[in-house]
């Protein structure tokens, strides 16, 4: 299976932190096939001074995609020294590793733990941009539309506002 994550620091050396996690990744996960750009972009969701660099990496792997999860899970909580990426509120925090599964392969999971594709990708231009450098032909399987697509589209709602 292909899985395609997206890897985001926005605390202390960001770019060492993402090459850290993408390390790991590699250990940990399977083979790294493909690596996009690294994007600067503001922190989402919340308010930081601090900008967040973000990659997105596409990794071959055998494993499951809940085991997929603890490993990434495990690989974060190492990498920011056991502290969380949300408040004891619930509010997402500046943090120095945070990674996602964007989508693995064109499977549609939809479990408490785990929704795959993720929920946010087709709003989130840091995880459109790298996504449309890794696989611009990969199809999300609900919407039919392309990463490049998708990325065309966020753009288009984003002039719009």
């Amino acid at each position: 299976m292909i899985y395609y994550l997206n890897i985001g620091s926005n605390l202390d050396d960001r770019e060492g932190n993402l090459w850290a996690a993408d390390l790991r990744v590699a250990i940990d996960v399977g083979l790294v096939v493909a690596r996009s750009a690294i994007i600067e972009t503001p922190a989402w969701g919340f308010e930081s001074e601090n900008a967040f660099l973000n990659m997105g990496i596409a990794v071959e792997s055998t494993l499951e995609p809940l085991e997929v999860l603890d490993i990434i899970h495990s690989i974060e909580h190492e990498l920011n020294m056991g502290r969380g990426h949300r408040d004891s509120e619930g509010n997402y925090i500046d943090r120095i590793v945070d990674i996602d599964i964007m989508a693995v392969d064109d499977l549609v999971i939809d479990l408490p733990q785990l929704i795959v594709p993720h929920r946010h990708l087709p709003n989130r231009e840091f995880f459109l941009r790298p996504m449309a450098q890794l696989a611009p032909t990969w199809q999300h399987p609900l919407l039919h539309l392309t990463a490049l697509q998708m990325l065309g589209e966020l753009a288009r709602k984003n002039e719009a506002e």
